[in-house]
C-alpha cells in the first residue's frame, strides 16, 4: 500500500446536538449509516467516553468513487484520526487500528503515519517499507465505477478453480512496485473490462516503468521516474492522451 497526494477533503465539527449529520455535496455519496465516513465516526463515538457532542461531517470527493484507489477507506481512517484531535481523546494508533479493522481492509492503513507498508491479514498486520520516490504516478480511469465486492466474490471463485494460476501470481512481488508488478484482482475485472488493459498498455507505450490496476480497478496507474529530480515530459504527454479519451479521467499525483 502506497499513499498518494491524491485526497478528498473532510471538514469535521463537534456540535452541541448528539448525533452524526454527514453531507456529501455534489457526489451522490449516501448521507446516512450506508457511508463508510459514517460508520466510522459511529465506531469512535461508541467508545468516547467524554461528553456527549454530535458531530457534522463534510465529505468533498476529488478521488474518483469505486475506482480501486481507497477512497473512501481513506476518508473513514481521516475521519477517526481527525475525532481523536478534535475530541482530544488521545486514542492510541493500535486503538484506532481495532476501530478501523471492522471498517475494511484498507482503512486500518489510513489511521497510520506510514506512507506505505506490506499489509497482511485483514489490513491490519503492517510491516512499514520504503516509500516510491522521485516519480511522479499517473492515474487513468476510464469513467465507470466497479463494484470491490462483485470482484472479491468474483476472484474467490477463480481461486477455487482447480486450474486456477492466481494462488502463485504473487511470488516475483518483493516490495511496492516491483519490476513484475502483481494484481491478483486483474484476472476478474480485465474479463469484463478489456478497455482496462488498452489503458495499461497506453501507459506503457507513453514511458511508464510499471502499470498495473489499481485495487478492485478500474483505475490504472503508471509509474513515471524523474529525470534529473524534474517530472517527466512523458508525464506531460500521457496527461495531454489520456485528456482526450471521452469519459476518461487522468491525475498526475505524487507518492507520500
Amino acid at each position: 500500500m502506497q499513499k498518494l497526494d491524491l485526497c478528498d477533503l473532510v471538514t469535521l465539527t463537534a456540535t452541541d446536538t448528539p448525533g452524526i449529520v454527514l453531507r456529501c455535496p455534489d457526489s451522490g455519496l449516501p448521507e446516512d449509516s450506508s457511508n463508510i465516513v459514517w460508520r466510522a465516526a459511529e465506531a469512535f463515538l461508541g467508545i468516547w467516553a467524554g461528553e456527549r457532542v454530535g458531530i457534522d461531517i463534510v465529505l468533498e470527493k476529488r478521488i474518483p468513487v469505486a475506482a480501486g484507489l481507497g477512497g473512501g477507506s481513506s476518508d473513514a481512517g481521516a475521519v477517526l484520526t481527525g475525532l481523536n484531535r478534535l475530541l482530544g481523546a488521545g486514542f492510541s494508533t493500535s486503538v484506532l487500528i481495532d476501530l478501523a479493522r471492522p471498517l475494511g481492509a484498507d482503512v486500518p492503513f489510513f489511521v497510520t503515519d506510514h506512507s506505505a507498508v506490506r499489509a497482511a491479514g485483514i489490513g491490519d498486520q503492517m510491516s512499514v517499507v520504503p516509500s516510491l520516490t522521485d516519480c511522479s504516478v499517473v492515474l487513468v480511469n476510464p469513467g465507470f465505477s466497479v463494484s470491490t465486492r462483485w470482484v472479491y466474490e468474483k476472484y474467490a471463485l477463480t481461486r477455487a478453480a482447480k486450474d486456477s494460476k492466481l494462488c502463485d501470481s504473487r511470488k516475483k512481488l518483493d516490495c511496492v512496485v516491483s519490476e513484475v508488478g502483481v494484481n491478483d484482482l486483474e484476472q476478474v475485472t480485465l474479463a469484463l473490462y478489456p478497455e482496462i488493459a488498452a489503458l495499461k498498455q497506453a501507459l506503457l507505450d507513453l514511458g511508464a516503468s510499471s502499470v498495473l490496476m489499481s485495487g478492485s480497478g478500474p483505475t490504472v496507474f503508471g509509474v513515471f521516474p524523474h529525470e534529473d529530480g524534474r517530472v517527466s515530459a512523458s508525464v506531460r504527454q500521457a496527461v495531454c492522451v489520456f485528456q482526450q479519451q471521452n469519459g476518461v479521467k487522468v491525475f498526475v499525483t505524487q507518492p507520500v
